[in-house]
């Protein structure tokens, strides 16, 4: 019996051919040559490409960080109902898919894109989720938009 056509694995279960004749690596490992996303894409010995599709990854993810940590949508001013829930539900699908996105990103087992993912949770983080750049309350104790996250 023939493998398919379409080639099939190799013995070290570590790659797997596919018609494109690009390893689909099964392990981290460094080096430009890889799929991101989508098929052909940075390509084969194109480092500027690769850098593109590295720079796309980090500000991908870093969108996604602002989204998870921006407060805009949840306070409403006063006004309470199906339209401000709708938006706060299309926001949260948003964030959602742009993170499996970058999920799916780091699955190409490419170390750079991994680096990448997790340099962008950390200056994210440092950005929108921590305390750095949050102005101090005031000292009459009045709970002000200075809890915000900021460019939110």
């Amino acid at each position: 019996m023939s493998p398919p056509s379409g080639g099939g694995a190799s013995n070290d279960n570590m790659t797997m051919m596919n018609p494109g004749h690009m390893l689909m690596h099964m392990t981290f490992f460094w080096g430009k040559n890889v799929e991101i996303l989508f098929s052909g894409w940075p390509g084969y010995d194109r480092l500027g490409m690769y850098i593109l599709a590295l720079v796309v990854v980090f500000l991908l993810a870093l969108f996604v960080e602002w989204l998870s940590h921006c407060s805009i949508l949840r306070e409403t001013s006063g006004h309470v109902g199906v339209a401000s829930g709708m938006v706060q539900t299309v926001v949260h699908a948003l964030r959602v898919g742009l993170a499996y996105l970058v999920m799916l990103a780091v699955m190409s087992f490419n170390a750079g894109v991994f680096i990448v993912a997790v340099a962008r949770h950390t200056l994210g983080f440092f950005l929108f989720g921590s305390t750095t750049f949050r102005k101090p309350p005031p000292e009459n104790g009045a709970k002000l938009a200075a809890d915000r996250p900021p460019m939110c």
